[in-house]
């Protein structure tokens, strides 16, 4: 029986006509007399009658279906029992009376039930993820991204964007993370590499004149993981020729804006707001800050410069940072509540965590005896305080100071409740460093990656000062989530030479590494940037999701193992004699 309708979509219009319905045994019940099956396809649920006083034969097949059953029926739509209307599911005021029932197949009993409020084992959802994609709300969400692709492509069209596949396999070219490397059969001992990202190839796209690219195109990163990564994940990838900072992020930001309104109807405020780098960090400790509450750091330096506390005293001196955070009605927090604080302070890495309680117009616990009038005074002053506030403080250097607090801040929002779950707000983070410096490597590395512009009044510096160059980055934050990030390419090999010389990276190394893009920048490359926003993080957010691997059909444990097909897997010996591998 080949099927007339969908689940979902039967109402009280179609009553006393007669349809065809397949899908799978949601749930089966005897009430002695009738059998009453949920029938459920990915449209919706269903119910259906079997009447032994309307078809005998048809009731006793029912008797013999299970939990998972596929199964076919023929039936006449009818109106429930109005004992038996149930209004909070559509659908719940008709019911199908059941003429015909074809089995299409059987179902062994299934290792967890197929019901949305799942209380099982990750590992055993994912070695079954066939079975736990039956499920409504994981349906959902993969619907969602469906959609979300669509509205991409629409908007990104309708603004003269091409849409142009590049390579999986490819040269590998270590931007970062380690590639994942594949081995070639006919050129033994040579390897490809699964991209990190398309981005060499997005540049030699503006090189070759398209002007405007975009492509929603799988990345490969064999890195370690986390609830917000995969080692193949999907970035919505876009690079625009002739153009600055302003015209990506505007595109950009009309992009989610298009998004978010017509697949969630939430209008997002344009202009999205932007904050230097230097801010996020010095005031939220992060360069992804989470703006949906407050909690703000404020600098406190210039308010100890004599301080008779020696850990401030010690950390001017050193030319370290005291910073603190104030928490309204902190005061009442008792005092194993606050030494719990000071312990998760030092799980971030502080070496200790001050406090001051402020009630009565006064300070007391804590540091209070450390501190004089002048020092009250100011200390009030600077951070607005109210009565029953808790001001915490970390002193210690600069980095440090900020990250802790950073840290305390997130931890202290979601103990206390203090973050707005229906909030979505974003903001755009620009002027970042160019170069870090890498410990393990004693040498500057690019922040983002060799081929990001500097700002041009900052290329003087490349060569003594390179710390103090400013990149033509940008990153979009969401909710505390980098979502998007990107820059502002080098287009002139000159320039690009300079970047090497910086980063440490000989001509040969260059040549090897990046041979094909240098020889393209010097055939009129146009002045070009672009950016990726990470697909399966903007799911995440938008379907409410804890996990990314809640928006991707089947993926990968924390750490990087398929459980369902079970890879990776050793593979024959005549396989690994054909590429010339030896497992040592």
């Amino acid at each position: 029986m080949k099927r007339t309708h969908h689940c979902g979509e039967i109402n009280l219009s179609y009553v006393n006509q007669v349809i065809v319905l397949n899908g799978w045994v949601n749930k089966w019940r005897d009430h002695g007399g009738l059998i009453f099956v949920d029938l459920r396809d990915r449209y919706g649920i269903v119910q259906l009658v079997f009447n032994p006083e309307y078809d005998r034969e048809t009731y006793q097949k029912s008797k013999t279906l299970r939990s998972e059953y596929v199964i076919a029926v023929k039936g006449a739509v009818c109106q429930r029992p109005a004992e038996s209307v149930n209004l909070h599911v559509p659908g719940g005021d008709i019911e199908i009376l059941v003429s015909d029932l074809v089995v299409l197949n059987q179902a062994k009993t299934t290792p967890f039930e197929i019901i949305d409020l799942l209380d099982v084992n990750e590992e055993l959802r994912l070695k079954y993820r066939y079975l736990d994609l039956r499920r409504k709300s994981l349906q959902e969400k993969l619907i969602i991204r469906s959609s979300i692709y669509q509205h991409i492509r629409e908007f990104l069209h309708q603004e003269n964007f091409v849409e142009i596949e590049t390579p999986v396999l490819m040269k590998s070219t270590p931007e970062g993370a380690r590639d994942f490397l594949v081995p070639s059969r006919n050129y033994p001992g040579k390897f490809y590499a699964l991209p990190q990202s398309p981005q060499t190839y997005k540049q030699l796209l503006m090189i070759s004149g398209f002007d405007r690219y975009f492509q929603i195109v799988k990345c490969f990163r064999d890195e370690d993981l986390r609830k917000d990564r995969q080692p193949e994940f999907t970035q919505i990838d876009m690079e625009l020729s002739f153009v600055d900072e302003d015209d990506v992020i505007d595109v950009a930001s009309r992009l989610i804006h298009h998004i978010f309104k017509d697949v969630k109807n939430i209008e997002v405020q344009l202009p999205i707001q932007r904050m230097t780098y230097q801010e996020a960090f010095e005031c939220y400790g992060s360069d992804k800050p989470d703006l949906r509450f407050g909690l703000k750091i404020e600098k406190l330096n210039h308010i100890f410069p004599d301080s008779e506390f020696a850990v401030f005293k010690d950390t001017v001196t050193a030319g370290g940072q005291i910073a603190g955070i104030v928490l309204s009605e902190g005061a009442q927090l008792s005092r194993k509540q606050i030494d719990t604080i000071i312990d998760k302070a030092k799980d971030f890495g502080a070496r200790g965590l001050a406090y001051l309680k402020y009630q009565d117009n006064d300070f007391s616990g804590g540091i209070a005896k450390f501190l004089n009038t002048t020092e009250k005074k100011e200390l009030r002053s600077r951070l607005h305080l109210t009565d029953n506030d808790l001001v915490l403080i970390v002193a210690d250097h600069y980095a440090r100071t900020f990250e802790v607090l950073g840290q305390l801040r997130l931890y202290l929002a979601d103990v206390l409740n203090l973050v707005d779950r229906q909030c979505f707000q974003f903001v755009w983070i620009v002027d970042f460093p160019l170069l870090e410096f890498s410990e393990d490597e004693q040498r500057y590395v690019a922040r983002h990656h060799p081929f990001t512009s500097p700002k041009a009044e900052h290329m003087q510096w490349l060569k003594d000062q390179p710390e103090r160059a400013l990149a033509r980055a940008y990153d979009l934050v969401l909710n505390g989530s980098e979502i998007a990030g990107g820059s502002i390419r080098i287009h002139q090999s000159e320039w690009q030479e300079e970047m090497f010389k910086a980063l440490k990276i000989e001509k040969q190394e260059a040549e090897q590494k990046f041979g094909f893009l240098l020889r393209a920048l010097q055939y009129g490359a146009p002045p070009h940037g672009g950016i990726a926003f990470g697909l399966d993080r903007l799911v995440m957010i938008l379907t409410g999701s804890e996990s990314i691997r809640d928006v991707i059909a089947f993926p990968k444990t924390a750490s990087a193992l398929s459980l369902m097909d079970d890879s990776p897997s050793e593979v024959s010996q005549d396989q690994l004699d054909a590429l010339g591998i030896q497992i040592v």
